[in-house]
């Protein structure tokens, strides 16, 4: 791998043009993109290949915009509507036009930013806090509903005032700075500073919009402040942020979906840093944890799709704006051509240095396969508040399974500690309900979360994890759970697959939740199994609740099913029961008991749990209480036990077979595990399984140390070097 400072690095040489102090902030364009960069740009222009193209493309945007007139609108609606929306657009057209000034120079682009710039010059000091603000807990902004949406208009309209500020008079510079940018960046930073000196994404936009600003405007304080907090003290601040919000790996605290949203401020800040003060090494602080960041969000994803962890918008992918600049910057960092398979699949060209070297080696048919990863990413500043758990079959990574015994993930989180999803031919088939949320469609509640994020979404039902006497873990207090995160015990991958486990005793008093996941693969078969150990111990008698969300159309079950045809009610009263719809219920006898769905995708799947008779199966459908129809209606079925101390709830997932309506054609849609039981030697976890007629015996090791060990099974012995161990019996 290739080491460069900060995206220029030695990319770009110390020259005597170089910024080395805050005395020469003078030189522009001095944020993302450097006048090195114009010109070589410029060289691309006019010939063929995926820069020109972008080029064009963009001008051609811009150019439309340009006929269409200035607007700038007094603000009045919330997000999604028609002046937020008419602000969010001005920002991101001075943007472009201001680097289609710099590309083509010619002066109608750089007029149009400055004619802009001076509507919004006359309108801001006129304005009071925006009519729409949000709830009395965040900071309102003036031109939006809040001061993120403040922050981020800053981030990008100081790049445009920098690409455009070398053809402007001083007068037109005096009234753009001292009644427009100076006032923002005053209002975002000594405004608001709880916001300014929080350690949190709306933190970020914040201190990258102000210390950008800072470069631009000549306030190397504003850098300082930016970097380190209001009184400049390092408790808060952006290098604050990236040590604390993200893991020495570069997971992000909030879940991918606030991962891909950070990281723009993080990338676009950190560049502005190196190309003004590249003595900081940016690049490097904390172990390079900005490329970790980048390289991290990317293996958040299945099938172009980020996992949809906490508040979630499950339509977010690697194709979001903010993964293309940390793409584009990961492969001028490193030269990486597995970053240029991402930069392939997005489709997306930034007019920058960097990305003039994505699209020139694209076109130079580069691209070499991402190495998507069976992985646990440490969570927490330290990596030691649980993690984040991925493991993919092999050898394509076709299957993924999620387990997360990671942090609560601040006032984003959810209380699903212990929660698992499940992947497969690009689809979702254990499911988390992700955000409840209508982003930007101000009609549902003004684009905001809706009540029923709180009311259902963040509850702990509305995942695939243990409920205690229908209470959600740390009683649905976020402050509890952002002091407490589980234990990741273990997690390996190996030839058998890959394995894990996390515990905790935190989320209910008195209770222990453990929990260990496998992925597995028959290589004799050619398919691939998840298996779900989950253990509760408590020092009293509970009611135990382990739901499982399916992505699906239900087939079948191989038990009786006592079904609401008729009139339906809620399964409970509060803590997200008052959400869902039962739909049926049933007490299988004791054994195995088995229920079968189909996905979109063609393929059945059976969970197979092992059951004592006393297990109730309530089967559930998302919308009870529920007038507006906020929510979902999605399927689900609730494992219950009531008045026990022990238990442990035992399951296997099996994809199987194929529907193909077009051809005509059903094949295996009846699950093959013939046989189930599990068995207990010390530390050793012993399961036998037949499926399609061949016996296998898997071994789980939970010992967190793992080292070789042997041992017997139905008098046959066996070895096992590490956490798992599966193995096709004979014999028997």
């Amino acid at each position: 791998m290739k080491i460069f400072n900060f995206y220029t690095g030695l990319k770009i040489a110390v020259t005597a043009l170089a910024i080395t102090t805050c005395s020469a902030f003078a030189t522009h364009p001095n944020l993302v993109i450097t006048q090195s960069d114009v010109e070589k740009m410029r060289s691309a222009l006019n010939q063929s290949g995926r820069f020109n193209d972008r080029y064009l493309e963009l001008k051609q945007q811009v150019d439309q915009q340009l006929a269409f007139g200035i607007v700038v609108p007094l603000p009045k609606d919330g997000g999604g509507g028609y002046s937020h929306e008419r602000h969010k657009k001005n920002y991101q057209l001075m943007y472009g036009a201001g680097i289609i000034y710099q590309l083509s120079k010619e002066q109608k682009y750089a007029d149009f930013v400055r004619d802009m710039l001076l509507e919004y010059a006359a309108l801001y000091p006129t304005l009071d806090v925006h009519p729409k603000r949000k709830v009395k807990s965040q900071n309102p902004g003036k031109l939006f509903w809040q001061s993120l949406n403040e922050a981020m208009w800053l981030v990008y309209t100081i790049q445009a005032y920098d690409l455009v500020v070398e053809t402007l008079t001083d007068q037109d510079i005096n009234d753009i700075e001292h009644k427009l940018l100076r006032p923002v960046a005053l209002f975002l930073s000594q405004g608001q500073p709880s916001t300014f000196n929080k350690v949190h994404n709306h933190g970020t936009w914040a201190t990258a919009g102000v210390g950008m600003a800072g470069y631009v405007l000549g306030e190397p304080q504003w850098v300082e402040k930016a970097l380190y907090d209001l009184d400049k003290s390092g408790k808060g601040g952006f290098l604050k942020q990236l040590d604390m919000l993200f893991s020495p790996q570069g997971y992000y605290n909030e879940g991918p979906y606030y991962q891909r949203f950070a990281l723009l401020p993080f990338v676009t800040f950190a560049q502005a840093i190196a190309h003004n003060e590249p003595e900081r090494k940016i690049a490097h602080y904390r172990d390079s944890i900005l490329l970790k960041a980048i390289d991290t969000t990317i293996q958040l994803s299945y099938n172009g799709l980020f996992f949809p962890i906490n508040d979630a918008i499950k339509s977010k992918g690697i194709d979001t704006i903010e993964l293309v600049h940390g793409v584009t910057v990961a492969y001028g960092l490193t030269g990486d051509t597995g970053y240029l398979d991402i930069a392939q699949q997005q489709g997306q060209i930034i007019l920058s240095g960097d990305g003039l070297e994505v699209a020139n080696a694209l076109d130079e048919g580069l691209a070499t396969p991402y190495q998507f990863r069976s992985v646990a990413f440490g969570d927490g500043s330290q990596g030691d508040e649980g993690a984040l758990v991925i493991m993919r079959s092999k050898p394509n990574g076709e299957q993924a399974l999620l387990f997360k015994p990671a942090s609560q993930g601040l006032g984003h989180g959810h209380f699903d500690k212990l929660t698992w999803q499940f992947y497969d031919k690009g689809q979702e088939i254990v499911s988390d309900y992700g955000a409840a949320r209508f982003l930007n469609v101000e009609a549902k509640f003004g684009g905001r979360y809706l009540p029923e994020n709180n009311s259902y979404a963040k509850q702990t039902v509305a995942h695939n994890t243990v409920v205690v006497d229908e209470i959600s873990h740390f009683n649905s207090d976020v402050k509890q759970g952002n002091k407490h995160a589980p234990t990741l015990n273990f997690f390996e991958t190996s030839e058998y697959g890959s394995v894990s486990s996390g515990q905790i005793n935190t989320a209910y008093e008195g209770v222990e939740l453990e929990r260990t996941l496998a992925l597995v693969e028959l290589k004799e078969l050619g398919s691939t199994i998840a298996i779900d150990l989950y253990s509760v111990n408590a020092s009293q008698p509970h009611q135990l609740d382990l739901p499982l969300h399916y992505k699906g159309q239900f087939i079948d079950s191989n038990f009786d099913l006592n079904t609401q045809s008729q009139q339906m009610t809620a399964l409970g009263k509060k803590n997200g029961y008052q959400h869902l719809w039962l739909r049926a219920q049933a007490r299988p006898e004791k054994g195995v008991a088995k229920v079968t769905w189909l996905n979109e995708n063609g393929r059945f799947y059976t969970l197979s749990s092992l059951v004592n008779g006393e297990e109730s199966f309530l089967f559930t459908q998302v919308g009870a209480n529920d007038p507006n129809f906020n929510l979902r209606n999605e399927h689900g079925f609730i494992r219950r036990v009531k008045g026990v101390n022990r238990h442990q709830f035992i399951s296997i997932l099996e994809p199987h077979g194929e529907y193909n309506p077009s051809k005509e054609y059903t094949l295996v849609a009846q699950s093959r595990l013939s046989a189930l039981s599990h068995t207990q030697q010390g530390e050793l976890t012993l399961i036998e399984l037949t499926v399609a007629d061949k016996p296998y015996l898997i071994a789980i090791n939970n010992n967190k140390d793992a080292s070789k060990r042997s041992f017997k099974y139905k008098n046959q012995s066996y070895s096992l070097d590490g956490h798992l161990g599966v193995y096709l019996m004979t014999n028997i």
